[in-house]
């Protein structure tokens, strides 16, 4: 998939021994690359995200630069996005059921919560994710629901990424 900053492919990761697992690989757009700005951001996100273990967030496992092309390794979900399910289910002219909307709300709650009240050294982090949209919640096949994406999250001890007059995420999604 490719977004307004990075691409996110399935790679593989590799180690002595043979020791191999399957990633999310998140790389920042190579018209980006360049970018001072962009590349901040980019940080700023694999920074943030690393420091969040819940099991309704998608695991950080690496962060690197090859050349110019910065990446984030993630936890590879095996399954779909919320866009693609409400694709399908409209196609099909079917819900999803109600039993299950409410379970998918309740879990990227949890993680919402867990980011939020986040502490690191006795400090809440005061994470706000400021991008929850369908396409940012993972549904996996095995009913798993996890939070993606946490390149324009705002963190009270992080550096800011907001600016006066620039609106960040999706206006639709905004509360």
């Amino acid at each position: 998939a490719t977004g307004g900053m990075a691409e996110v492919c399935r790679a593989v990761s590799s180690s002595i021994g043979g020791f191999q697992k399957e990633v999310a690989l998140k790389r920042i757009l190579p018209s980006l690359s360049t970018d001072a700005e962009f590349v901040s951001m980019f940080i700023a996100e694999a920074k943030l995200a690393v420091t969040l273990s819940h099991s309704n967030i998608v695991q950080v496992f690496d962060f690197g630069r090859v050349d110019q092309s910065y990446y984030i390794a993630m936890e590879l979900i095996e399954g779909r996005d919320m866009t693609q399910i409400l694709v399908k289910q409209s196609r099909d002219r079917r819900l999803v059921p109600i039993e299950v909307a409410c379970f998918i709300v309740a879990e990227i709650l949890h993680a919402l919560e867990y980011a939020h009240t986040r502490a690191s050294g006795g400090q809440p982090l005061g994470i706000v994710h400021r991008d929850v949209s369908p396409h940012n919640i993972l549904v996996s096949f095995d009913g798993e629901v996890k939070l993606t994406d946490f390149g324009i999250a705002k963190a009270k001890n992080h550096v800011s990424l907001s600016k006066p007059g620039i609106v960040f995420g999706k206006f639709a999604y905004m509360s």
